[in-house]
C-alpha cells in the first residue's frame, strides 16, 4: 500500500510539474527602461525644450546676479584695505544681502524648476505607461516591469513603447 502511494504522489507531482511548465510557457513578461524613455522619447524631448525655453529668462537673471555679486566681491577684495572701518563694514554688510538675496533667488529658481520638471515628467510618464498598456495587450504580455534589479535583454520593450510613443501625436 505505501508503494502504491508513493507511487501515485511521484505521478501526481509530475503531472503538477508538467502542468506548471506548461503555464510559464504561456506566461509573457516584459520589461520597459523609464530611464531610456525619459531620455529618448520625442514627448520627454520635447519637454525638456520646453522646460529650457519656459526657465531661461530667469536663469539668465540669475547668472547676471552671480556675475555682479562676484564682481562686486572681487572689487571690495581689492579696495578693502584702502577703504575706513565705516566703508569696508558699510559694503561688507551690502556684499552679505546683496549674496542672501542671490541665494533666496537661487533656491526659489530651483524649486519652480523641480516642480515644473516633475510635472512634466509625469505628463511624459503617464503617456508612456497608456503606450506600455497597448503594446502589452497587443502582444499579449501577462506582466510588465518598470523597476528591476536585473533584466534579460530579450524581455526588454523599450525600443517598442519609444517608437510607439514617437508615432502618437
Amino acid at each position: 500500500m505505501k508503494y502504491l502511494s508513493r507511487r501515485c504522489l511521484v505521478l501526481l507531482l509530475g503531472v503538477f510539474a508538467l502542468g506548471a511548465q506548461a503555464q510559464a510557457q504561456d506566461f509573457r513578461v516584459g520589461f520597459v527602461n523609464t530611464d531610456r524613455i525619459f531620455r529618448e522619447a520625442n514627448t520627454a524631448k520635447s519637454a525638456q525644450v520646453k522646460l529650457e525655453q519656459e526657465f531661461a529668462r530667469r536663469e539668465k537673471e540669475l547668472n547676471d546676479l552671480g556675475t555682479a555679486l562676484k564682481t562686486a566681491s572681487d572689487k571690495f577684495e581689492r579696495e578693502a584695505p584702502t577703504l575706513s572701518e565705516a566703508q569696508r563694514s558699510q559694503r561688507q554688510k551690502a556684499l552679505i544681502d546683496q549674496d542672501r538675496e542671490f541665494q533666496r533667488k537661487r533656491r526659489e529658481f530651483q524649486e519652480d524648476l523641480n516642480a515644473r520638471k516633475n510635472e512634466e515628467l509625469q505628463t511624459v510618464l503617464d503617456r508612456a505607461n497608456r503606450v506600455v498598456k497597448q503594446v502589452a495587450e497587443q502582444e499579449k504580455y501577462d506582466l510588465i516591469l518598470q523597476e528591476a534589479v536585473y533584466i534579460n535583454p530579450k524581455h526588454d520593450i523599450t525600443d517598442k513603447v519609444i517608437k510607439a510613443l514617437n508615432s502618437v501625436r
